[in-house]
């Protein structure tokens, strides 16, 4: 092999650890604080750990000798050119010249992880790092040594600080205060104004007794001491006045404090913890109450948005693939956060060998992958795929192992058929939805295995993809309901049409442009088809509808839905909502009269549907290397935003009269509908017939053309 050089301007020390370990560790130690009233309550899977016995190494050219100092978390060695220095030294001297410097670092409690800072000699991502001596890890993803092994790279996030390690990571906190605070003699009960999440501080705590706080995103949660879902009690022993903050972040909107006689407390705060992101993305129409939407879509995603994408933030604050991969497609059109998805991702992998699927739901592991191509669609980020396209192929291994005798995926015992929350949904037999999910993982398979270099691979995925598209038409379409049924049983169509499978084919772009219209209309537009009462399920629906031009019904939708909750008085968008239901059953979910999530990542999907549909950005080319611009009004008289990409924001404003963009790096195409021929000064515009024209925007470039939208 030959060894990665450091050149005189080396990169800023950071702290690196093996790839994927450290997200590992932070997933299993995040996911580890649910409790259901009170009682701690672990995942439904297997967890796994991350390696303890790490190697690090990289070669230097060291102009002069330095002083390199060293902080490792674990115990290690340390060697320059394979000699070894005696005991844990915390600074070495690195001399003149080529030399090979070496750390070996052992933690069982936390993910080994070093940070090395000289003048030239620091660590970073294009470290060498291995858990056994015979395999080595690098950036280059294809540096092969004598054995034949394969490189990636080191693993780094942020950690800049030699004094603050990754194990000592956490989110940060502010200060936040009630609204109103109803204080009685043994009693608080406040109301922080909207859904909001952190710890409860009380001020001025002192006594001897019991104290409880039962926590409500409703005010009738709050003051259900039975059945609300979180809790904590505490045994207080404190005979002079001190601060007290819980020990555990909860979801709140209401608190209600209760303690015994012999306690008394001056007043209850808590400390709002969030994640740290930069709002990038924006939206602005004609309509109030779809501004309020989008607004409130946002506040809901970054209260989703922890250590990772989780679902909600109330009771599960679980790791769900199908949660985060709706999670990533509104984070690319409102903070475009890359490390939270890469974190994310990796989290829902783990480890080999695989033994069940990701969070054991099939439909699950299939965005798992999906999730994959989408990333390197928005970012352009090959070296993800380069690192990890191993761990791509040994989940793919395990499905194609599982297939039935006619090559589907039915599910086998320990496999958890999920598709969505609804009542009498069948999942007997071969179903539709879950071969149409594999078709598209395996074609996901195929792009990222080109990018690998893995040409037969590229082929084998290729062709595995090609054979289960036409089974699926072949065995699933039926030209009398005009739809793909809903399953397979014992061979034979069941008579079942649901809009789950149908809906993913039309922005898969499966169907042709006959069959897209027989869709909209025989299940999508249809009443008699059994409806979607979850905005997991709604996302994809809407997404359908807008793929096919229908921005005004959908528009109409989201007023209705999402309205339908603001009217209730939601102030974050919720897990399911049902506008049948009335009272306090409008909280009540899974048997328990709380149960219901009010603030669920996947109740934010607006934000995606108002910038790929409605300002019409997105990328066709990887990282936005090329893109497209569509606006559609969709009912809007006028509106204005932006939607990031990895080098910069497209700003895009439309009214009926008027288009305005700027671009970003790349090449975009602004394509519309005009009634009458456009106008632009400074650039030309092509005109495609039917009333479509189309201009070439380029970087950093502003351009405003008059027209007459259809």
């Amino acid at each position: 092999m030959v060894p990665e050089i450091a050149s005189a301007q080396a990169k800023k020390a950071t702290w690196i650890y093996y790839p994927g370990d450290y997200e590992i560790w932070l997933g299993n130690k995040m996911q580890n604080r649910r409790t259901d009233r009170g009682a701690f309550l672990p995942v439904l899977w297997k967890m796994d750990s991350h390696y303890v016995l790490v190697e690090f190494h990289k070669e230097f050219d060291v102009p002069a000798n330095e002083e390199v100092k060293l902080f490792v978390e674990g115990t290690y060695n340390v060697k320059i050119d394979g000699q070894a220095f005696v005991g844990y030294p915390k600074s070495i001297t690195m001399p003149a010249g080529r030399h090979k410097l070496s750390l070996k670092v052992y933690n069982q409690a936390n993910v080994p992880t070093i940070f090395v800072q000289g003048k030239t000699v620091v660590s970073d991502d294009s470290w060498l790092v291995t858990f056994e001596d015979k395999e080595w890890i690098d950036a280059t993803g294809k540096v092969s040594d004598k054995s034949g092994t394969t490189y990636l790279n080191a693993g780094s996030w942020n950690f800049n600080d030699p004094v603050m390690p990754p194990s000592k990571f956490s989110l940060p906190t502010i200060p936040q205060h009630a609204i109103s605070s109803d204080k009685q003699s043994h009693s608080f009960f406040l109301d922080f104004g909207k859904e909001t999440f952190g710890f409860v501080k009380l001020h001025g705590l002192k006594g001897k007794g019991k104290l409880h706080i039962y926590y409500g995103e409703s005010k009738e949660e709050a003051l259900s001491v039975d059945h609300c879902e979180t809790l904590d009690e505490l045994t207080i022993n404190e005979p002079a006045k001190k601060d007290s903050v819980m020990e555990l972040s909860k979801a709140l909107r209401y608190v209600n404090v209760q303690f015994d006689s012999g306690i008394s407390v001056d007043s209850v705060s808590m400390l709002y913890e969030y994640a740290p992101l930069t709002e990038r993305g924006s939206f602005k129409c004609s309509d109030e109450e779809i501004n309020n939407i989008y607004d409130i879509s946002k506040y809901t995603l970054h209260l989703a948005t922890r250590e990772f994408f989780i679902d909600g933030i109330k009771r599960d604050r679980w790791i769900w693939s199908g949660d985060a991969y709706q999670s990533y497609a509104m984070n690319y059109y409102s903070f475009f956060d890359s490390p939270t998805v890469t974190r994310t991702i990796l989290a829902l992998r783990g480890k080999d060998p695989v033994t069940s699927h990701i969070n054991t739901i099939m439909d699950y592991t299939f965005y798992w992958f999906l999730s994959i191509n989408d990333y390197y669609q928005y970012t352009g980020d090959k070296t993800f795929i380069k690192q990890f396209y191993p761990r791509m192929q040994t989940l793919m291994d395990y499905c194609l192992a599982r297939r039935d005798k006619n090559g589907m995926m039915a599910g086998l015992p320990g496999d958890w058929l999920f598709i969505d929350w609804a009542d009498g949904l069948s999942k007997k037999g071969e179903l539709s939805f879950e071969q149409l999910l594999f078709c598209r993982s395996l074609e996901t398979m195929a792009i990222c295995a080109k990018q690998y270099g893995d040409v037969e691979g590229a082929a084998k995925y290729q062709a595995l993809a090609d054979d289960m598209k036409v089974k699926i038409f072949k065995l699933y379409w039926n030209d009398q309901k005009h739809a793909l049924v809903h399953s397979l049983i014992d061979g034979q169509q069941s008579d079942n049409v649901t809009r789950y499978t149908n809906m993913f084919a039309i922005f898969f772009n499966y169907f042709n442009e006959q069959q897209k219209q027989d869709v909209k209309k025989s299940v999508l537009l249809n009443d008699n088809i059994q409806k979607i009462t979850t905005p997991y399920m709604r996302f994809y629906e809407l997404e359908a509808l807008c793929a096919m031009g229908e921005q005004d019904y959908v528009l109409k939708q989201m007023k209705d839905y999402w309205g339908g909750m603001l009217k209730l008085g939601a102030t974050s968008f919720w897990e399911e909502y049902n506008p049948t239901k009335s009272g306090a059953d409008i909280y009540a979910m899974y048997g328990r009269p709380f149960g219901k999530s009010l603030c669920h990542a996947w109740g934010a999907s607006p934000i995606y549907l108002l910038g790929k549909y409605y300002m019409g950005v997105k990328p066709t080319g990887p990282g936005y290397s090329t893109y497209q611009i569509e606006p559609v009004l969709g009912g809007l008289k006028w509106m204005s935003g932006s939607v990031p990409t990895p080098d910069g924001n497209i700003d895009v404003y439309a009214s009926t009269t008027e288009i305005k963009v700027k671009g970003a790096a790349g090449l975009g195409t602004l394509r519309f509908k005009s009634k009458s021929k456009p106008v632009c000064k400074t650039v030309e515009i092509k005109n495609l017939g039917n009333n479509v024209y189309e201009v070439s925007v380029e970087k950093d470039k502003s351009y405003a053309i008059k027209y007459s939208a259809i």
